[in-house]
């Protein structure tokens, strides 16, 4: 090599370079000092006891050092990693969104499995790794700063799993401590614990045996000072005391979450990087929009007489006049800016009308229910149907009936995680883009995905278990202006009523808002409305949208999807006094269309029965290939599926045709009815078929052809039958020993009517 290179290495890992003459080794090199750095750096983490028997582990500097932060999370025998990374540069500085990414993926090879798919890898992201992604966005998301809009991506990585410990509240800490520890601009940490409840008993971070039994599954997301960041669970009608404690026992152990993740950040994290967003002429341009803008806005907000296209054209309106009136007074004016800052105008101003006169931009007070219609039976053909309007929200549900083997297929991961193998209940939301007088993409994207499993969740604890059907709910929303997924619980809820579903309480929803004044340093709230029943500008100006659901003793689904960094147990108890009083006043609403389960079944409603056969009726009831359960199906529609040996259940879309396919039943099995035979009796049995094991016998017309095994055709061994001469249409002796106790076949020989010594007379 031409190049002579000396060098030596110093305490701290650094070389220094004499003389390079070659850039591609000088190269090589530099990696071996990056290499070098990172030899002693190899695992750093911190332990956190959450009570006598459970602790988690979070570690760094191992893993994707690449990353912004990393660090894995450790529960038992599940790992989860998680990686931080955020561009430095962004190419609209005056984006009103902070564009954060979250992808959260199963792995089936850290469950020890090949994905079952025909390519046998990982595709799309399945239903629960979406919703498990949005869990981890509404925990982080708060926390960045003001003005952050720097596209970040938070990545989740399942490392193990052990089917015992749930991933997804290790991924909300993982991703907490990724950020906390890298230099990404960010207000956190948050901690995140998992609330079961069991004979009484609050349960940190259960099992999934343990859940089980639990009557509430809830995630708590905290951040220091004890501020809620977020809530979101379901339970099984678990009463208002009981869930207050859950919150603040669980506020209260993510704290010491929150310190270990500061522990690991003050000795291992990286310096924040920082940012500066330089606007010219900001203070100007806000005065002048304000000016402009401000009276007009107020009086838009006030006038309780505007709907929500009305009030939308209204301020459109009111956005465009000052666009065209700040052109005539700038030149080379930035409209995206003038555009943001007005609507930052608006938002302050629609929140400063609140405070003044304890009234809303529709003229109801804080605690106001809007007007609420409710119909049921809306079409004949279907099995149960609703239509629930409450405002400008109208959304109409369907609830279909199937059989059990309709019921929805868990992926093996999911099944792995949630112990759930298959559903018999399940609910599709659907959001078309008319509903908000707007066109675009059809079809169910994350936002469908997530409203539809939190109405599931409230309206499962409700259904029987023992339910004989698979049931289907659908959901449409036909208007929206707020709360659509809570409308769509209470419509459900009737909808299922009137399926005659037997539920043992209707269940209604509510959102609760939240407006907040902070002081003058930003560190505290000094005041705050709570809003009942929110519009869709009062979630999307507001800092809170607080969904709740519940039958008349309890809760059974809460989300609560807040705003800002944090909020104080205090307002969070407040809302769910104020939610207890307006679902009361919900569901009696409700009542005035149905009361309770439909008990007189509707003429279409589809039915089960069980039927008893025997053992050795089971060929006749089936047919060869399964013909005659086909060919039931396509005449009649009713389903047969085995239960057992001797018990099916039958399942037709109706009585009607229940009643067809039981006589066609009747006919199969009934059709000249079998002799009854004689154990050891000696019978003549007719040859219908020669098989290369036996011969298919008949020993009356009316009986099924049964097999006489070669084994038991000759004192001999024999190969095949046609060594003996047997054809078809020939008869032969038998005795019979009665139907095998498993097969129900009938046990025939012929070779016990043979006398012995035939034997000895053909081998000499």
């Amino acid at each position: 090599m031409a190049a002579f290179i000396r060098c030596r290495l110093l305490n701290n890992n650094n070389l220094i370079f004499s003389s390079i003459k070659d850039v591609r080794l000088k190269n090589v090199l530099q990696q071996f000092r990056y290499c070098t750095k990172y030899k002693e750096n190899d695992d750093k983490s911190v332990e956190i006891l959450l009570s006598d028997k459970k602790k988690m582990t979070i570690s760094t500097g191992k893993y994707a050092r690449f990353a912004d932060g990393c660090a894995v999370v450790n529960a038992g025998n599940t790992d989860v990693l998680v990686t931080a990374v955020s561009k430095t540069y962004t190419s609209n500085l005056q984006q009103s969104f902070m564009p954060l990414t979250v992808d959260y993926r199963q792995k089936a090879a850290a469950a020890g499995h090949i994905p079952t798919n025909f390519l046998r890898r990982e595709l799309g992201p399945s239903e629960h790794e979406i919703l498990t992604s949005r869990l981890i966005d509404r925990s982080i998301r708060p926390l960045f700063p003001i003005g952050y809009n720097y596209e970040t991506q938070i990545i989740c990585n399942m490392l193990s799993i052990d089917g015992i410990n749930d991933p997804d509240v290790l991924a909300i800490n993982g991703a907490s401590a990724a950020l906390a520890l890298s230099d990404i601009p960010w207000n956190g940490p948050v901690g995140a614990v998992r609330i079961g409840f069991i004979d009484n008993e609050i349960i940190l971070n259960p099992t999934r045996r343990e859940l089980d039994g639990s009557i509430l599954n809830l995630i708590v997301a905290a951040t220091k000072n004890n501020l809620v960041v977020m809530l979101e669970g379901f339970a099984d009608n678990i009463f208002d005391q009981d869930l207050r404690k859950a919150i603040k026992i669980g506020v209260t152990k993510c704290q010491s979450i929150i310190e270990s993740i500061d522990e690991l950040k003050k000795k291992y994290g990286k310096k924040k990087r920082a940012f500066e967003i330089v606007l010219k002429n900001y203070d100007e341009l806000y005065n002048s929009v304000k000016f402009l803008a401000e009276l007009k806005l107020r009086e838009t907000f006030i006038d309780s007489k505007h709907d929500k296209i009305s009030r939308d054209n209204a301020v459109n309106d009111i956005r465009q006049q000052t666009l065209d009136n700040m052109k005539k007074s700038y030149e080379n004016l930035d409209l995206t800016l003038v555009t943001e800052i007005f609507n930052k105008i608006a938002r302050n101003i629609f929140r400063e009308l609140i405070f003044e006169t304890n009234k809303r931009c529709d003229g109801r007070d804080l605690e106001g229910i809007r007007n609420i219609n409710c119909e049921v039976d809306l079409y004949k053909v279907l099995h149960g149907s609703a239509l629930f309007q409450r405002g400008q929200t109208q959304v109409f549900c369907t609830a279909t009936l199937d059989s059990l083997e309709s019921a929805m297929k868990m992926d093996i991961i999911s099944s792995m995680t949630s112990g759930i193998k298959k559903k018999n209940f399940f609910l599709h939301y659907e959001f078309p883009p008319f509903a908000t007088n707007e066109t675009g993409r059809t079809g169910t994207g994350r936002r469908e995905l997530g409203h539809g499993a939190l109405a599931e969740k409230a309206l499962r604890p409700v259904i029987p278990n023992d339910f004989p059907f698979t049931i289907r709910l659908t959901s449409e929303v036909f208007e929206s202006n707020g709360s659509s997924s809570m409308a769509t619980v209470c419509g459900g809820s009737m909808a299922l009523m009137d399926a005659g579903v037997p539920i043992d309480s209707s269940v209604a929803g509510v959102a609760i808002g939240l407006v907040t004044k902070y002081n003058k340093s930003k560190t505290e709230i000094e005041d705050y409305r709570i809003l009942t029943d929110i519009l869709g500008i009062e979630d999307y100006l507001g800092d809170m949208d607080f969904k709740i659901a519940g039958t008349k003793n309890g809760y059974t689904a809460l989300q609560a999807d807040i705003k800002i960094p944090g909020l104080p147990l205090k307002i969070v108890m407040e809302a769910l006094t104020q939610a207890i009083r307006a679902k009361t006043k919900i569901r009696l609403k409700m009542h005035e269309a149905i009361q309770q389960p439909r008990t007189i079944q509707k003429d279409n409603m589809p039915v089960t029965q069980v039927l008893e056969v025997s053992i050795h009726q089971r060929g006749k009831l089936f047919g060869i290939a399964g013909k005659n359960v086909k060919k039931i199906y396509f005449d009649t529609g009713v389903q047969v599926n085995s239960q057992d040996e001797t018990h099916y259940t039958l399942f037709a879309p109706n009585q009607l045709a229940m009643d067809e396919a039981n006589e066609m039943i009747r006919d199969l099995l009934e059709q000249e009815r079998e002799p009854i035979l004689e154990f050891g009796g000696i019978y003549t049995a007719k040859i219908v078929e020669l098989r290369e094991m036996g011969v298919m016998v008949k020993l009356f017309d009316s009986m099924m052809p049964t097999l006489l095994h070669n084994s038991q055709l000759d004192l001999r061994f024999i190969r095949h039958p046609s060594a003996l001469g047997y054809e078809v249409g020939q008869e032969i002796q038998v005795k019979y020993f009665g139907r095998d106790p498993v097969s129900g076949e009938m046990r025939l020989s012929r070779k016990v009517l043979l006398p012995s010594s035939s034997v000895v007379r053909s081998l000499s």
